[in-house]
């Protein structure tokens, strides 16, 4: 089993910037695509971004495109998701999610079916 943990969400200013971090246990962390989703009250979860393992190709939903970046540290079992000029509509809980590709193929990296284990959640708040 694969536990995932986000961390590094908070309160900001509308332009302001966070950077999300996430850990997922297990030995073959450079194999898992990794990917950020986010839901906001009332709203269905969507997808933010995804980075692949071993070559880390990255994936962004349009609404962040420019102003966040996925990245990935396989010695720390980390994925990261820097956040810049925050809008309030970015306001939602974070999700962090994993997929361990040496069991699965993962076709459709913005597909929330196509990841197996699931974080908590972060709050981001976006103050207007």
């Amino acid at each position: 089993q694969v536990q995932v943990v986000e961390s590094g969400g908070g309160l900001v200013q509308t332009g302001g910037s966070l950077i999300l971090a996430c850990t997922a246990s297990g030995r073959a962390f450079e194999n898992y695509c990794l990917g950020w989703f986010r839901q906001a009250p009332g709203k269905e979860r969507e997808f933010v971004s995804a980075i692949r393992g071993n070559g880390g190709i990255t994936y962004y939903a349009d609404s962040v495109k420019g102003r966040f970046t996925i990245s990935r540290d396989d010695a720390k079992n980390t994925v990261y998701l820097q956040m810049q000029s925050l809008k309030p509509e970015d306001t939602a809980i974070y999700y962090c999610a994993a997929s361990d590709t040496a069991s699965r193929i993962v076709t459709f990296a913005d597909e929330i079916s196509e990841y197996d284990y699931w974080g908590q959640g972060t709050q981001v708040t976006v103050s207007s």
